[in-house]
């Protein structure tokens, strides 16, 4: 018997080969773009020795894998908007992610290079979370009293979703708040977050596709092939940084993706590595303010914060910490997808 998913799931696949060449091909364009107005990343000076040679690569790179993504979804949105199915259901919620946190990292990647700080540093921790957290909210009672109303939540060995109510709404701000941050701390080596993030997105993806969501899947896999277009450029020595527009933007928008699985306690399995950086560094700050109270000094846990710069600390090679991070992600990522199969 025919399978009736089987064609939306090749439809979910071309659209991922057509942002992976939509990326490729204006990639070139957009990094003499970027070298022209001198979008160069600042390093900060305590970073690992091998990373000061990073200074001045174009960064806001986010934008390579943002734009694709955007404009194939807004006109396969006005396309439904007009009658037509293009995606079984409306993408705008995660259109505005995306987007909405792709401007919030490009804001701040523009002050940490022209602005008063210039010194690697971007706007205030402060406003930058105000935003974020403004926008998770916004997103989370959209989604909670507005289409689609969703209010679920898997558990792995349990058949159907459990409903949590308006819970849902500060579950949204807290994941979106938090992975946005994580995939913020994983982007320090070439292609690190990049990699992990295109593991977890086609880890959704199939979770999506296996529960009949397939215009969640159909973004997934769009969002997997700009991310693959965008690595096509960030693989060492990267010839582009994705910066807070990638980042912030991947992953709020991976925060999303998860709740609208409803499998948003997986998260942690399938964002092992995002998960393990935001650790580190939350581990790292919280030990030496303790010690600092306790004995006057601060002490660490790690040689450096977040996690792979401790590994490049004990000797791993740049590509030998991003290789083995990726490894990690993939094995983490078919645990995910097989506990939400359960």
């Amino acid at each position: 018997m025919d399978n009736p998913l089987e064609p939306r799931m090749a439809y979910a696949l071309a659209l991922g080969a057509v942002s992976f060449f939509f990326a490729v091909v204006w990639g070139r364009p957009l990094i003499g773009f970027l070298r022209r107005k001198g979008v160069g990343k600042q390093i900060r000076i305590d970073l690992p020795g091998s990373h000061q040679l990073k200074t001045g690569t174009p960064t806001m790179g986010g934008f390579l894998f943002v734009a694709p993504v955007l404009v194939i979804f807004g006109l396969l949105n006005i396309v439904n908007l007009l009658g037509m199915d293009a995606t079984g259901q409306s993408t705008l919620l995660l259109f505005f992610c995306l987007g909405s946190h792709a401007i919030l990292g490009a804001v701040d990647d523009w002050q940490g290079i022209k602005g008063i700080h210039g010194r690697g540093e971007g706007m205030s921790p402060r406003m930058k979370s105000a935003f974020q957290i403004a926008f998770a909210t916004f997103i989370g009672v959209v989604l909670y009293y507005g289409p689609p109303h969703w209010d679920y939540v898997g558990v792995p060995g349990f058949v159907n979703f459990f409903q949590v109510g308006p819970l849902i709404i500060p579950a949204t701000i807290i994941i979106l708040y938090l992975t946005s941050n994580a995939v913020n701390f994983t982007d320090g080596l070439d292609s690190l977050a990049g990699s992990a993030s295109l593991v977890s997105f086609a880890c959704y993806g199939t979770i999506a596709y296996l529960q009949d969501q397939v215009y969640l899947a159909t973004f997934c896999f769009t969002l997997t092939g700009a991310i693959m277009g965008f690595l096509w450029y960030n693989a060492y020595p990267a010839q582009l940084i994705m910066g807070d527009t990638g980042s912030l933007s991947l992953g709020a928008t991976l925060g999303l993706v998860s709740i609208m699985t409803g499998q948003w306690l997986l998260l942690p399995v399938i964002g092992l590595v995002f998960a393990a950086q935001a650790l580190s560094v939350m581990i790292q700050m919280s030990y030496f303010k303790l010690t600092k109270r306790l004995y006057g000094q601060g002490r660490r846990v790690f040689k450096m914060a977040p996690l792979h710069h401790h590994f490049e600390l004990l000797g791993w090679s740049e590509m030998q910490v991003k290789e083995r991070f990726f490894i990690a992600s993939v094995l983490a990522g078919m645990l995910g997808v097989a506990l939400a199969l359960i």
